[in-house]
């Protein structure tokens, strides 16, 4: 088997949660207390994930066939296995519309990112994140290796690295000494990347530099997964939840979309598609709601432990 990812053990501590400098969804601004735990010096590789798929024959979501009752009002003929895939414009589209640039790739999955005929991921990206994992193949590989997913809370006061209220996670100016920190979009989104560090995608884990607790790349290259529902405010512990409806009630409050019974959790730390004129989201605070069962080319994951 092969090695897993060393852990940095993280001290528990209070910290700022969120930002009101940006998006809504990021507010407020409150305090918020985690214990000690461990978490994993970068994200899951493809090596790492392919042991696991070697281990116990475990298959992705992206590689089952699809229940068209997660998918009402779509036609069952066209419900074929496979993920989403971000394909690059033309040219400039209304960034409104972000069907534009992402599409359904037949055949996508963890072993071929971009579909049957694209990069082979174990063969010539060993090194970098594995993505279009959903949240429960994350969750399989983390029971697999006798971890678990972390919380929204605990990944962001991790990302921080001990900068409690800064913008970045290495402070407040986004290029210090013109250094670029993080693999994000470089050039005009979505259709100019002219790369970051030469790599326009994923890049090879622990490319960039470490934060302040010595983790590499929780902002940028992949968005990752943690176990907290999605709420469109911060729910503040002994406040009322800021969406509507009774606690009992969040599956239907935190659904996909109207009509669908896929719940939404929390994404953090960005990606190599964030871009500031579209998602300037390669920041501690920053948050994404994302469906279990989606796969994508920029969503990965990291582990957690708790400890004693």
């Amino acid at each position: 088997m092969v090695d897993l990812t060393p852990t940095v053990r993280i001290e528990g501590g209070t910290f700022r949660m969120g930002s009101a400098e940006f998006y809504p969804d990021e507010t407020p601004v409150h305090e918020r207390t985690v214990d000690p735990f461990e978490l994993d010096l970068h994200p899951v590789t493809n090596e790492q994930f392919a042991a696991f798929v070697e281990a116990t024959g475990y298959v992705t979501v992206a590689e089952r066939p699809l229940d068209p009752a997660d998918f009402p009002g779509y036609d069952p003929a066209g419900l074929v296995p496979g993920a989403l895939v971000f394909t690059p414009t033309p040219g400039p589209v209304d960034l409104r519309d972000w069907r534009q640039w992402w599409r359904w790739g037949e055949g996508a999955s963890w072993r071929h990112p971009l579909g049957p005929d694209g990069v082979d991921a174990l063969e010539e990206r060993p090194a970098h994140p594995v993505v279009q994992v959903s949240f429960e193949d994350a969750s399989a590989y983390a029971a697999w290796a006798g971890r678990r997913l972390p919380t929204e809370a605990e990944f962001e006061y991790a990302a921080r690295g001990g900068l409690d209220g800064a913008r970045f996670a290495w402070g407040d100016e986004e290029f210090p000494d013109g250094k670029l920190m993080v693999n994000r979009w470089q050039g005009s989104f979505p259709y100019r990347n002219t790369g970051a560090a030469g790599w326009a995608g994923t890049s090879p884990v622990m490319t960039f530099p470490a934060n302040g607790y010595g983790l590499f790349d929780v902002t940028g290259n992949v968005w990752e997964w943690t176990t907290d529902y999605y709420t469109t405010r911060h729910e503040v512990p002994g406040q009322e939840p800021v969406d509507a409806g009774a606690r009992e009630n969040l599956l239907a409050a935190t659904s996909a979309e109207p009509g669908s019974r896929i719940p939404r959790r929390v994404l953090k730390g960005g990606s190599h598609l964030c871009s500031p004129e579209y998602c300037l989201r390669y920041r501690p605070a920053a948050r994404s709601p994302q469906a279990d069962d989606t796969a994508t080319t920029h969503i990965g994951f990291r582990c957690a432990r708790s400890v004693a």
